[in-house]
Order: structure tokens, then C-alpha cells, then sequence
């Protein structure tokens, strides 16, 4: 395998923590679609305790913030009356069954970001706004890569309201942010919290298997659940800063929110879907290695860092020099912390892109320019 963790590591947990199926337990998270049947709000398991949208007794739109109006000085009531025009949920069916998400309205020409998974295997698509409307919408684009995947509505009605992708690399921990989704099928759901922290490496399979889904995600403790798949993560400007798309439970067979969401960042889901509009697929950079968890020692200090374990012949790193039994501990000044982390990094750069690497070999440390490469998909 190339540019990414080593599977068998992957798949291996820390402690006796349960982790969802439907997830390679490398590192995080379940996915986030729910279940589109009549009455079903689970994806994960089928809870007796479950309510479903009966048995809440409300409409699945006009939704308040869960939490305080305000908090940390933000005025949520305000964000989310701004943001609820762009934010849409999606239902669809295939051969598989259906399933339902969320997603945020990218341009007037009704083209809409959500995840991969929402839309996997789709046959039919359709998207309610938050006005109740139904449209029929169809799959312009998908990336199982980084999970994500552009729909668009077919005769997109004028008076669409799209969003405003923020700056991803600017969020800092602390900082306060609004999910708007539709989490177990109620739509216009909007929760608040804070980032809890940056760059945590997510590893998780999607429900068709393929390729690992490996991104280094904004992890935040707003409430998000099974059908908030998709839907954007918004900063008190009311800007996208990330695009939900996982969680971490506790317990297998129980998929509720225990604080701990992960959203994919709105650089790198900028980048995708400018190139899902404008090709249908998106391209991934390569650096050409096999890797797994490791550690090394330079200098009377020890770090984290992803362990070489094969190098591919006339790939970028082979051209740089990188060995066998090499540990990359840093990629330009983002510290790696195993293999998944920098997978996630080096997808997050493109073809032709120059990057530098701190590599830690017999003991010392140096740093290697690489210029990473286009995959093709025969590198396997």
C-alpha cells in the first residue's frame, strides 16, 4: 500500500476502548449518515430507545441552538438564522437500502459539499432546504479518498443561499463553533461547542469498504450524531471551517454523541470540490511509502513519527533519499505524530507541491525536500 498506514497497525486499538463497526479502528470514528427508512434514526444499531421523528413531535425545521444563545460572546441566534438558508439534508436510495445526511450549498449553480459516504453507492438523490422544499439532485463528484462529494441541485431554483468557506488554517483550539445538520433525520438541528483540537488524525472505513478514509480533522465537542454527515462546522462569523463527518463512541452498537466529532477541514474540502466541479474526480499527491506507527531517538530525545517500511522505486521519496526503517517525524513545521498523520498531511498537498521533511535516521536528524508527485491509482 502506498502513502498510507500499514493495515494491520491500522486496525489496532489502545486499551479496551469499543469502537463502532463500520470503522477501521486505526484511529477514530464513526460514520456519520442515518439510516433514510421511514421512522429509523440509527444507522448504527436498531435502539429500542430510539425516538423517531413521531415521537419527537416537532417540525424537522426551525431548530434553535441546543445549547445557550449565547456563549463566549457570540450571539448563536444570530449565526444560525444567517447560515440555516444554506445548510440542506440529503436522503438517498440505492441497492443497498438509503440513507440519509447533510450538506452546505457551495454557489448559486446549486452545487452542494457533503461526504462521500452520505452519497456512496447512490442511485437517487434528493435534498430538502430548509424552507421544506424537495429537489431532485444528482452526484457530480466523489472522493472516497478524503470522503468527500459534490451534488448538485437539477434546476437549482435562484434564490439559493450558499455559504462562505472560512480559513481552516486559521481556527484555533478554544475557538467557538455552530453544527447545522440533521442529525436522526431532524433537519435545521444546530448545536454549539468549541474546537477541541487540531490536526487529530481520523482513520475510518466507509460502509461499502474501499479505500481508507484518512484526514487530519478539526476535532470539537459540539453535539453531532448519524445523519449530521456532510454538514458544515461553522465559526461565529458564520463562515465553513469544516465539513462533519465523524465520531468517536464509547460503547459498540451505541452511536450518540459523547463529545467527540471530527470535521474535515474547509481547506482541504475546498480544494475537493473545486476540483470535483470542475472534473468529476479530484487528484492526491504521492510521496511513495508504506508506513507504520514508530518512534525515534536523535539527540537524547525521543518522538513520535511514521516508521518507513517500504520505499517505492523512483517515487518521490525514493528520489529524496528516504529509506527503509527511516522515521518522518515532521512534514514543513506540522510535527507527525504516526502514520496516519502524515497520510493525512501529504493528501492534503498537491501534485508538484515542494514539502520538507524531518527525517530521523541511525540516530540523526535531517531534513529532506521533497517534491511530491501525482498518484496513480496502479501505485496501489
Amino acid at each position: 500500500m502506498i502513502d498510507e498506514p500499514d493495515r494491520t497497525t491500522a486496525r489496532t486499538t489502545a486499551g479496551s476502548t469499543p469502537w463502532l463497526p463500520m470503522v477501521s479502528v486505526a484511529a477514530i470514528a464513526a460514520i456519520l449518515s442515518a439510516a433514510a427508512a421511514a421512522g429509523a434514526v440509527s444507522l448504527i444499531d436498531d435502539d429500542p430507545g430510539a425516538a423517531s421523528l413521531a415521537d419527537v413531535g416537532q417540525e424537522q425545521s426551525d431548530i434553535v441552538p441546543a445549547q445557550s444563545a449565547f456563549v463566549g460572546g457570540t450571539d448563536w441566534n444570530a449565526v444560525a438564522g444567517a447560515v440555516e438558508d444554506s445548510v440542506v439534508s440529503i436522503e438517498t436510495r440505492s441497492a443497498q437500502g438509503g440513507t440519509g445526511g447533510s450538506g452546505v450549498v457551495l454557489d448559486d449553480e446549486g452545487h452542494v459539499l457533503t461526504n462521500n459516504h452520505v452519497v456512496e453507492g447512490a442511485q437517487d438523490v434528493e435534498m430538502t432546504l430548509h424552507d421544506g422544499r424537495i429537489l431532485d439532485g444528482e452526484v457530480v463528484g466523489a472522493d472516497a479518498t478524503t470522503d468527500l462529494a459534490v451534488v448538485r441541485v437539477q434546476d437549482a431554483p435562484d434564490d439559493l443561499s450558499p455559504a462562505t468557506l472560512g480559513d481552516s488554517d486559521a481556527v484555533g483550539v478554544g475557538d467557538p463553533v455552530l453544527a447545522v445538520g440533521s442529525p436522526l433525520g431532524l433537519s435545521g438541528t444546530a448545536t454549539t461547542g468549541i474546537v477541541s483540537a487540531l490536526d487529530r488524525p481520523v482513520t475510518a472505513s466507509t460502509e461499502y469498504g474501499g479505500d481508507l478514509v484518512v484526514s487530519n480533522s478539526i476535532q470539537t465537542d459540539a453535539p453531532i450524531n448519524p445523519g449530521n454527515s456532510g454538514g458544515p462546522l461553522f465559526d461565529a462569523a458564520g463562515e465553513v471551517i469544516g465539513i462533519n463527518s465523524s465520531i468517536l463512541t464509547t460503547s459498540v452498537g451505541e452511536s450518540g454523541s459523547i463529545g467527540l466529532g471530527f470535521a474535515i477541514p474547509s481547506a482541504l474540502a475546498r480544494n475537493i470540490s473545486d476540483q470535483l466541479i470542475d472534473d468529476g474526480e479530484a487528484e492526491h499527491a504521492f510521496l511513495g511509502v508504506s508506513l507504520s506507527d514508530g518512534t525515534a531517538t536523535a539527540d537524547g530525545i525521543t518522538r513520535r513519527g511514521a516508521r518507513v517500511e517500504d520505499v517505492v522505486d523512483g517515487s518521490p521519496a525514493a528520489g529524496a533519499g528516504i529509506g527503509e526503517g527511516d522515521v518522518i517525524v515532521a512534514i514543513g513545521d506540522d510535527p507527525v505524530t504516526g502514520a496516519a498523520s502524515l497520510t493525512a498531511f501529504v493528501r492534503e498537498r498537491t501534485a508538484d507541491e515542494p514539502v520538507v521533511l524531518t527525517v530521523v535516521s541511525g540516530g540523526e536528524t535531517d531534513e529532506v525536500e521533497v517534491t511530491l508527485a501525482l498518484r496513480d491509482e496502479s501505485d496501489g
